[in-house]
């Protein structure tokens, strides 16, 4: 039995994702279920599934933040990283902070089913459109812009770019608002941007947000 644990934000989206699990057959049980980060943490204390399905865009803790910390309290737990974001930035990330796999939430339903038996069997899966748009990237030698930016600067990047204020970031990654600001300073230094408004249209260009 591979007990999984679910974390997305939206309740619709889980409820389906429990759905297709539970019907694809007498392996999979979702065992829990959670709406943030947070939540997912606290749930954790006292759950222990041999599997986490994770979103990367809530609100509060994002996702690549919750998986690091998870990575350092429980380096054997499998976490499956199902996004809709199919840019080659996010999946390099996840998979470097210690993700398992990672999913398009576009791509058919039974590849979640497939992806979470792959895992959870110890190998790794890599949605195959990601995949080729990683293997592409790297045989053209086209690094993206924000490959220069630290894993700290990438997260407080997408956040800032998302709308986040230097205080909303500073609460969410348990970080000195002038430690947030030092970083913001670096990301504009290093991607040439003036405002948050023009993070926004960088990130938007590189397909790091949903226009």
């Amino acid at each position: 039995m591979i007990r999984v644990m679910l974390v997305d934000d939206h309740t619709i989206v889980r409820m389906g994702f429990k759905m297709l699990l539970e019907a694809s057959g007498a392996d999979i049980e979702v065992v829990a279920e959670a709406a943030s980060g947070d939540e997912a943490l606290a749930l954790l204390e006292r759950i222990q599934p041999d599997l986490l399905v994770l979103d990367l865009s809530m609100p509060g803790m994002g996702g690549l933040e919750l998986l690091r910390r998870m990575r350092a309290r429980d380096d054997a737990l499998r976490v499956l990283v199902l996004s809709a974001h199919e840019d080659t930035a996010h999946p390099r990330r996840v998979l470097a902070a210690g993700a398992h796999g990672y999913l398009s939430k576009r791509g058919a339903p039974e590849a979640l089913v497939d992806a979470i038996r792959r895992v959870a069997a110890g190998a790794r899966y890599i949605d195959p459109a990601i995949a080729q748009k990683l293997a592409l990237a790297q045989l053209g030698n086209e690094p993206s812009p924000v490959d220069a930016l630290s894993e700290r600067e990438f997260e407080v990047f997408v956040q800032l770019a998302r709308g986040a204020s230097v205080a909303d970031i500073a609460s969410r990654l348990k970080l000195s608002a002038s430690t947030v600001g030092t970083h913001l300073y670096n990301v504009k230094q290093k991607l040439g941007a003036a405002n948050q408004a023009e993070l926004t249209l960088l990130a938007l260009r590189w397909g790091l947000l949903e226009a």
